[in-house]
């Protein structure tokens, strides 16, 4: 199962991901480090395979050989858990 990194969202078991392929419920790239299988935040380049050049905007499509959609990924959007995030440290502190 993979998860769209924006909405989480499942994507559907039969979907093909070409460059320009969108997230069929919130219309964002599906080609891009934050769907794939590879990403790693603290690797190099944020990457497990050896990737020669960074990929500056993890959430914009792109060109790697090695992207293959993620099929362990978290249905938590990435969004989402910056917002608690920022949530749970403004309560912290008494910011609202």
């Amino acid at each position: 199962m993979s998860y769209c990194y924006s909405c989480g969202k499942e994507f559907p078991g039969d979907i093909k991901v070409f460059r320009s392929t969108e997230c069929p419920f919130c219309g964002r790239d599906v080609r891009v480090c934050l769907n794939c299988e590879f990403y790693s935040p603290g690797s190099n380049y944020d990457c497990r395979e050896h990737v020669s050049e960074a990929v500056i905007e993890k959430d914009k499509a792109n060109f790697c050989d090695y992207f293959r959609l993620g099929a362990n990924k978290s249905s938590g959007s990435v969004k989402r858990r910056a917002e608690e995030a920022r949530s749970n440290f403004n309560n912290l502190f008494g910011d609202e």
